[in-house]
């Protein structure tokens, strides 16, 4: 299970995305679209541990993994 709870992302000014809130659990598929730009790319390395957001947090499962590949 991968749970993330009221992420919020900024760089300077820009909010990439605020109060952002998921649950994926065990078995569940899911794709991630949007336009560029539009935080794709920094929720997923936020949910892998790659980058880290400015609030909220992640929580898994134990013995789960996130992974992001470029």
């Amino acid at each position: 299970m991968l749970q993330i709870n009221q992420l919020s992302k900024s760089y300077g000014a820009r909010s990439v995305f605020g109060s952002a809130s998921l649950v994926v659990n065990r078995g569940e598929a899911v794709g991630v679209v949007g336009p560029n730009g539009s935080g794709k790319s920094t929720l997923l390395r936020i949910a892998a541990g790659s980058l880290e957001a400015d609030a909220g947090h992640v929580e898994t499962a134990a013995g789960a993994r996130v992974a992001y590949l470029r």
